[in-house]
């Protein structure tokens, strides 16, 4: 299937999934970067350390990314734990970036001890699907609403595309040869070029260097973030791209999944890197239909892989991309990029209508510091196997 696979992909590149892969990698190369850069603020790590952070995460990403989705002929799309960022930002105002850097290490080693186990299989067949598609609409939900704040903040610059995005999806026939999506990514690119005061930064090129780490390990640090750093990939992050996949009519393999996602966090952490993951959004983009048909999907997730890997290989421009292009233009793309998947999750998690209310309910709130899409699960699952008990 690999050699099969490889020797296949560039015969199936196509407008359509390459304006695919090309979104996804912009998606994940923006508002997550921007939260990477704050947590190494957080930490006052040096420039140097916080690149190698970068070149491990983006560089993990883009290989698992290509080798797993050529091997499988599957549309799987690797990179960081968004929310474990975030939780690594706060461990790092009273922890060493050492002794984080050895929590990490000891969630890489449970994540793949997981998988290989076959334990994850069985629970993502527990989960309802209904459940698993209100978590991702959870997380959807308010890429939609900042995709219209987007277009209020500067509604020249974010209108122009998304009317563009709109006119094309209208013609039916030719939005199947020529993708809405590339139409408002060359709207946007015109844009940024011929409208009047819109900045656009000059880019410094510089290759990345990285940096090996050694981790320290600490009770207080495991204790901390080693359960959460875990639930994050498995039970979010990872779950979400599963019902991607499932959804659109593959058969994911959930633990070699997992099992490469333990994998991909142990390397990760030497170079400074947090949990590498199933991307559960950017995966969203790559199963469109715009991507060609099911078994032709995968060659959207080699654009993405390939080209978060030549992000790493220049890791210090990276931190330079939410500067260069306006934070409301991308949130502009990732929204239209993602209206055909929300739609998609919406009517499959409606589809079990006593269900629904947690999960919604549930996406913007925190409790005891685990993220809501974890309680959408837990409490979407029960309230769906009560409804069931009572109603029959």
């Amino acid at each position: 299937m690999f050699k099969k696979n490889t020797i296949q992909f560039p015969k199936l590149l196509s407008v359509g999934n390459i304006s695919n892969g090309f979104v996804a990698w912009l998606f994940g190369s923006a508002g997550p970067l921007l939260i990477v850069l704050q947590a190494a603020a957080k930490g006052h790590l040096s420039g140097s350390i916080t690149s190698s952070w970068i070149f491990a995460i983006y560089g993990m990403g883009g290989l698992l990314t290509v080798i797993v989705s050529l091997y499988y002929g599957q549309p799987i799309g690797y990179a960081f734990s968004i929310p474990g960022a975030i939780l690594v930002g706060s461990s790092l105002t009273h922890y060493s970036f050492n002794q984080v850097v050895g929590a990490y290490i000891i969630t890489g080693i449970l994540i793949f001890l997981l998988g290989l186990s076959g334990l994850v299989t069985k629970l993502m067949k527990v989960l309802p699907m209904p459940v698993m598609m209100g978590m991702v609409s959870g997380v959807l939900l308010p890429f939609g609403t900042e995709m219209i704040g987007s277009v209020v903040k500067n509604p020249l610059l974010n209108g122009i595309p998304l009317l563009v995005f709109l006119a094309l999806s209208f013609f039916l026939r030719f939005s199947k040869k020529f993708p809405p999506i590339l139409g408002a990514i060359i709207a946007a690119i015109l844009c940024l070029k011929f409208l009047p005061n819109v900045s656009v930064q000059p880019i410094h090129i510089t290759m990345g260097i990285p940096h090996f780490i050694i981790p320290s390990f600490s009770f207080s640090v495991v204790g901390e973030l080693v359960i959460p750093l875990l639930l994050t990939v498995i039970a979010i992050q990872n779950a979400q791209g599963i019902a991607m996949l499932e959804t659109h009519g593959y058969r994911p393999p959930i633990n070699a999944m997992t099992n490469w996602s333990g994998i991909g966090t142990i390397i990760n952490a030497f170079f400074g890197g947090h949990p590498a993951c199933i991307a559960g959004p950017m995966t969203g983009l790559l199963v469109n239909k715009e991507s060609g048909k099911l078994e032709h999907r995968y060659v959207a997730a080699i654009v993405l892989g390939v080209l978060s890997c030549l992000l790493a290989l220049f890791s210090p421009i990276a931190s330079q991309i939410p500067y260069v292009i306006p934070a409301s233009l991308i949130q502009l793309l990732g929204g239209i990029a993602m209206i055909s998947v929300l739609v998609d999750s919406l009517k499959i998690e409606f589809l079990w209508s006593i269900q629904i209310r947690s999960p919604l309910f549930l996406y913007n709130h925190n409790l005891w510091d685990l993220y809501s899409p974890y309680w959408s699960a837990i409490l979407g699952s029960g309230w769906g196997y009560l409804g069931h008990r009572i109603l029959g």
